[in-house]
């Protein structure tokens, strides 16, 4: 029997998923400017497709505030998130990701303790072989927070951090871990204490990584007199999220 072959409509979300990944590690990676016109016609040339496919992936990149779209004007880049901005951002994963550390780290059939050490093993062993590992620390540190957000069951609270795209706009900022070994050591000591089943440790771990990161992050406002650090770990938090 001759091998079937793709339909349209396949090879369309082909197309459609292959064009946004060009776009989203352009954007990613800085080759698209923050604020830059995305001039359709050039895109679809460039990458070898018709328009369509540019623009449903333009309507994806749009869901991860990564294109912003303006009537009139057509499509461009997000811009660079600033200071205040990132500051917000990471004061609402200190409610949120502590909590969900804590959570998880229940010795319950819901741990993800397996899960995380799949996750770190995998990572791992691309960062052996890769010379350049943004794309994939944005989507192993994307993968590693959702597994533990996913198992605190919460999905409001998952839907509410997926929202937010952090891992997409933080990475855009600064490559604040060029080889990984700071992530792959915060988020062991993270996955460790949620093994152990030790709820206390593994929101304190969950907590300095969150503040570590920041202060990473922040480097891209290196020079401005209003960065400072977010508050101290010593200090005693309040949850919202029950």
């Amino acid at each position: 029997m001759p091998p079937r072959k793709a339909s349209d409509a396949s090879k369309g979300k082909a197309a459609v998923s292959d064009v946004y990944a060009a776009m989203r590690a352009s954007i990613l990676e800085g080759e698209l400017q923050p604020g830059a016109r995305i001039n359709i016609d050039a895109v679809s040339r460039s990458l070898g497709v018709s328009q369509t496919p540019v623009r449903e992936a333009l309507q994806r990149l749009e869901g991860d505030n990564l294109v912003v779209y303006n009537p009139g004007r057509g499509y461009s880049t997000t811009p660079l998130l600033s200071l205040s901005e990132l500051r917000s951002l990471f004061e609402f994963r200190l409610l949120v990701e502590p909590w969900a550390a804590r959570s998880a780290a229940a010795d319950r059939l819901a741990n993800p303790a397996s899960a995380l050490k799949k996750e770190l093993s995998a990572f791992q062993a691309i960062m052996k072989s890769s010379d350049d590992l943004r794309q994939d620390l944005v989507a192993h540190d994307t993968r590693f927070h959702d597994t533990i957000l996913a198992s605190a069951g919460n999905p409001v609270v998952r839907h509410a951090f997926a929202q937010t795209h952090c891992h997409l706009h933080t990475f855009r900022l600064y490559p604040a871990d060029v080889d990984g070994a700071i992530t792959v050591t915060e988020h062991s000591a993270i996955r460790e204490a949620i093994r152990a089943c030790e709820p206390d440790q593994a929101e304190a771990a969950m907590a300095d990584h969150i503040r570590n990161s920041f202060e990473r992050f922040a480097r891209a406002f290196e020079g401005h007199p209003e960065l400072s650090p977010l508050a101290p770990s010593d200090q005693p938090r309040k949850h919202i999220v029950r």
